[in-house]
């Protein structure tokens, strides 16, 4: 499967929260209910060797109403699964199981170089930026499923 296989198709309507998986920090973004614009919603930590944070994410997925979640997928350049993506696809599964929502994929490569880039564009800097960058980084990846899915 490819970065932009859905699993289980999102519902059309209804806010979708993006999740982008690091080592250290999980970005989330959430979109309006139209499902038009992604939007920075919360950056969580993750301690290494820990387990996703389920529990922290479980408060923002109720908050929103969130009909379904958005997993970024760490492709390969070339567009392959490596070991990333496999983890990506397990913390996928283990949302979805959890919160029994519906859980889709969505190729992440790049997104943080382009937050990256949007943060230095804007500040100069993304130096004691992390959680921002994280922050947008998810409403990148969830900007561009949403606008592939129009």
């Amino acid at each position: 499967m490819t970065g932009s296989d859905d699993a289980v198709p999102l519902p059309s309507t209804g806010p979708l929260l993006a999740v982008d998986v690091g080592e250290r920090r999980i970005g989330l973004a959430l979109s309006d209910p139209e499902q038009r614009l992604a939007h920075p919603l919360a950056t969580l930590t993750r301690r290494p060797g820990r387990r996703f944070p389920l529990r922290a994410l479980r408060p923002h997925l109720d908050d929103a109403g969130a009909v379904g979640v958005v997993v970024g997928l760490p492709l390969t350049l070339e567009g392959d699964e490596g070991p990333s993506a496999l983890e990506a696809r397990r913390i996928g599964q283990l949302i979805g199981d959890t919160v029994s929502l519906p859980v889709a994929y969505e190729d992440e490569r790049f997104t943080t170089a382009r937050a990256h880039g949007a943060i230095r564009d804007l500040e100069g800097s993304t130096r004691g930026r992390k959680g921002d960058v994280d922050q947008l980084a998810a409403t990148v990846l969830l900007q561009q499923y949403l606008d592939r899915r129009r």
